[in-house]
């Protein structure tokens, strides 16, 4: 029997262009023999669902069901495709958890955590050769001394929002003068900012999910930005970076990252596919915790759909195997 399922796509942030490019690549690559899919924007406009001919259908709310030529379309699942507000930071887990509807992602709490830089690198640390970054988290309208922040933390420092995705409002701030404009930029963003020292190191992202019961780390991808670092026009603009799938690590190297990321997965009580962003240190090969993304990118040039590729599975097979161990 058929799973009905609702794509969703969209979102109320910057990142909704790339939430529609992962979209499309999740629509080819869903098995059409095991779900019958809808796709659904949604937008600051409402949720919709807009068949071929383009006449859109509101969504009913109050169910989240579909009236189609008459005839009323309850989902048995949701695959939540939305970068950012509100897939990604818990809104949607929370709102399908009141009505008992299955989702693709993290449940609602770990979602809005891990959507805040800040909480995340406060629960992760403690896991086993893990390192983070020595930090400042401030608030706007809030107490905070930028000369503390100048004479605890070694320049450079990145500024970044500090629930912001695609690295929108975030800068390298190679001298001290600069740090206020820097700040400036990302509370334009967010009303948290993180502001934390540089880790020269190389750069990394892997792509971690679980299925069959047990977690699954995916090779994983060196990233070389030929810019200062790995902002939105690095992550966007074909050419603008160099990834290497699987990246370049050692045995013991790897065998480190894959048993960190599998713990970062457990403490932070994921499921569904998630992302870590991390730097091993150029003198000490240390692991330094960047992020983690629960609603990683899937369009064509992501990471994960190169990680994919590289273990050798296809995308189509990647996703029956999310979709039975989330939505059952």
């Amino acid at each position: 029997m058929k799973k009905t399922i609702a794509l969703l796509t969209g979102g109320t942030t910057g990142e909704w262009v790339v939430s529609v490019k992962s979209a499309a690549t999740i629509a080819q690559n869903i098995d059409p023999n095991l779900y019958d899919v809808y796709k659904i924007m949604l937008n600051e406009k409402g949720w919709f669902y807009e068949p071929a001919d383009s006449v859109k259908i509101e969504i009913d709310k109050n169910d989240f069901s579909l009236t189609l030529d008459g005839r009323r379309i309850k989902f048995d699942g949701v695959f939540i495709a939305i970068h950012g507000s509100p897939g990604e930071d818990g809104k949607l887990q929370g709102y399908f958890d009141m009505l008992s509807i299955p989702y693709t992602t993290c449940d609602a709490l770990t979602s809005s955590i891990t959507m805040n830089k800040g909480y995340t690198k406060a629960i992760v640390e403690g896991i086993d050769n893990l390192y983070t970054a020595k930090s400042f988290q401030i608030f706007k309208g809030g107490n905070y001394s930028l000369s503390q922040i100048k004479q605890d933390l070694r320049l450079p420092y990145f500024v970044k929002p500090n629930s912001g995705g695609s690295s929108i409002g975030m800068s390298k701030v190679k001298h001290a003068d600069d740090l206020d404009e820097a700040i400036e930029k990302a509370f334009k963003e967010d009303t948290q900012i993180l502001i934390e020292e540089f880790v020269s190191g190389r750069e990394f992202s892997i792509g971690v999910f679980g299925a069959e019961g047990k977690i699954i780390v995916l090779p994983t991808t060196e990233v070389i930005p030929q810019n200062e670092f790995f902002d939105f026009e690095a992550k966007y603009t074909p050419g603008a970076t160099e990834e290497i799938t699987p990246g370049r690590m050692n045995e013991e190297e790897l065998q480190r990252v894959q048993q960190v990321v599998t713990d970062v997965y457990k403490k932070l009580n994921c499921r569904g596919v998630v992302r870590v962003d991390y730097f091993l240190e150029h003198e000490t090969g240390k692991f330094y915790f960047i992020e983690i993304n629960t609603i990683p990118g899937q369009t064509a040039t992501s990471f994960i759909p190169q990680q994919v590729a590289a273990m050798g599975i296809s995308l189509k097979e990647f996703y029956t195997r999310l979709m039975k161990e989330t939505l059952g």
